[in-house]
Order: C-alpha cells, then sequence, then structure tokens
C-alpha cells in the first residue's frame, strides 16, 4: 500500500530570527528580521520530503486534541502524506518548538506534549506489513516508542520492510549506548549528523571517516550529514563522499530530514548508496531556499537536474 512509513514527531515549528544579540530576558523585547509558522517535527519534514519526491507516504504518531495538532495533520496531509495512523491524545498536548537563527546557528526550544506518551502502541502492524521501508525519527525525544524500537525493526524487517533512523540530538547529552545497541542490530540505514554520529559512535575526537566505519561496523549503512561540507557514506567496506551543491540558503531548518528523504527514496528507487549519497545531499541543499523545513523541498525531477548539472560542471 506504502513506499514508505515515517514514525516520530509531528509540530509545529515557530521560527524567529535572525537573532543579532545575546538572547535578553528581564521582560525584554527584540526585533528579529523575520518569522514563520511552519510545519516542524524530524519524522514529519522526512514525511514531506519523501512525499514531494513522489513516494506513496504513511504517518504515525500522537498529537493533542488542540489547534496545534489539527494544524499538523492538515499541513501532512496537504503534502499528501497519509494520516490515518497520527492518533489524538485526549489529554496531553501537541509538542510545540521555537526555532532561534543566529549566526547560520540555531537554538531550538520544545515543549514535548504527546512526545513522552507516544510508544509501540502508536505504529500500528498493518502499517508495517505494508510498507516497503520504515524510517523513524526524533529516538532521545520519545523514549516509549525507542524502547519498542527493536522489536517495531523487527517486525518490519519480517514482513519484508528494510528501515531506517534518524536520532537526531539528545537533549540529556547521554547519548544511550545499551539502547542504541539493540536498535542498531536491527536497523539497514543510519541517517545521523556529523555531530550526532560522533556521540553515537563514543568518538568525540577522530576523523569523521572513521567514525562512520565504526557505526556502519554495528550493522547498518550509514549516511553522515556534514552541512556545507557535504556529506559522507560507509557501508562497512567502502566509504563514498560527495560535497553537495551550493545554493543561496536562506534557513537551514530541516536540511537533514530533507536529505533522509532523499536518501531513502534514491535507494527505493533503485540507486546505489554513491548515488543517493548525492541525490541525499541535493535535496537537503535545495530545502534551504525557504523558511521552514517543507516549503523548498524539491521533486523528483528536480533533485535529479541539480544532480546532472553537478555533474556537468567543468572541473
Amino acid at each position: 500500500m506504502f513506499d514508505l512509513l515515517v514514525a516520530g514527531d509531528a509540530n509545529p515549528d515557530v521560527i524567529l530570527g535572525p537573532l543579532d544579540a545575546p538572547l535578553a530576558f528581564e521582560q525584554r523585547e527584540q526585533l528579529v528580521g523575520g518569522g514563520a509558522l511552519t510545519l516542524g517535527g524530524s519524522a514529519a519534514i522526512m514525511a514531506c520530503g519523501a512525499a514531494r519526491l513522489g513516494l506513496r507516504v504513511a504517518f504515525a504518531g500522537r498529537v493533542g486534541d488542540d489547534d496545534a495538532g489539527r494544524y499538523v495533520r492538515a499541513a501532512l496531509n496537504s503534502r499528501g502524506v497519509d494520516t490515518e495512523a497520527l492518533r489524538v491524545d485526549p489529554e496531553l498536548s501537541t509538542p510545540l518548538t521555537v526555532v532561534l537563527t543566529r549566526d547560520g546557528d540555531r537554538a531550538i526550544l520544545t515543549a514535548p506534549g504527546t512526545l513522552a506518551a507516544t510508544g509501540g502502541d502508536d505504529v500500528p502492524e498493518s502499517l508495517l506489513a505494508a510498507t516497503r521501508h520504515v524510517h523513524f525519527a526524533s529516538y532521545f525525544l520519545m523514549p516509549g516508542l525507542a524502547k519498542a524500537l527493536p522489536g517495531l525493526l523487527r517486525t518490519a524487517r519480517a514482513h519484508g520492510a528494510t528501515t531506517s533512523l534518524d536520532t537526531n540530538d539528545d537533549p540529556a547529552g547521554l547519548w544511550d549506548p545499551a539502547g542504541l545497541t539493540a536498535v542498531l542490530a536491527e536497523l539497514d540505514i543510519l541517517l545521523p549528523n556529523a555531530h550526532e554520529a560522533r556521540h553515537l559512535a563514543g568518538h568525540a575526537a577522530g576523523s569523521l571517516e572513521a567514525v562512520a566505519a565504526a557505526l556502519a561496523a554495528r550493522g547498518p549503512l550509514v549516511a553522515v550529514k556534514n552541512g556545507a561540507d557535504g556529506a559522507l557514506c560507509h557501508d562497512g567496506d567502502t566509504l563514498v563522499t560527495t560535497g553537495g551543491i551550493t545554493v543561496d540558503a536562506v534557513d537551514a531548518v530541516g536540511a537533514g530530514d530533507s536529505f533522509d528523504a532523499g536518501f531513502v527514496a534514491a535507494i527505493l528507487n533503485g540507486l546505489l548508496p554513491d548515488r543517493a549519497l548525492e541525490f541525499a545531499a541535493v535535496c537537503g541543499a535545495l530545502s534551504t531556499r525557504a523558511p521552514g523545513g517543507t516549503t523548498a523541498q524539491p521533486t523528483w525531477d528536480e533533485a535529479v537536474a541539480h544532480v546532472t548539472s553537478k555533474e556537468n560542471q567543468p572541473t
């Protein structure tokens, strides 16, 4: 029924910035250049990116019975994502994130709402059995779902699906080495950024290539996002890299999630990891051309055109 099932976080993002001074308290009012209300959550942005690339996508997770939850559902539906498995929690509120940008960086403040209550029961086995690929996001924000993840991955793979995970950051700074060992053993693709990869591998120092190799040795194909420096991929034997493309970036929020969508879509369309890495880097770069994580996500043909354009550039 579906090419992709995405499970995880979905919430409104309020993006403000750029700040031109440190954040001030004591009831000080500060003005910034711009602001946007947009769909957020790593899982939701990834799902929208994959749908934009032409995949049939379903979403599983939990929102509150509030205006924010209704906004999330409408935003996912408007982008072609099936939300039949997006449950409504009658007691907890929908998560809400405020993103403050400054000097190419950002601070992220999240009220978790339903995130802690999201668990394995929110991911129907009927969907795990009816999709080609299952992607999970924001591992550290949803401890209930994280605990159930090894079993969910085994179930998905038993039904013939491939699997992927983008852990995102760990607000507690613990990085759960014991729990992740069980997850990585059941995982096909791991999609961290450079900061996350170093913590997941336990290697604060050393080359990013060595970090990727160490993670790949634990089971999954590893694709690491490295911002403006491109990305790299390791399958346990071979390392491949890409420099990505240059764009006039407006907002990098969600670029890593658009990369995830591109990588999974490319693999599902039969591309080998080296070509999937190039395609994914293009998807991530193109998504930065407008505020928010979903506004500028490319179509398949648009991303392919930029990959081709890159290949045709003189050396």
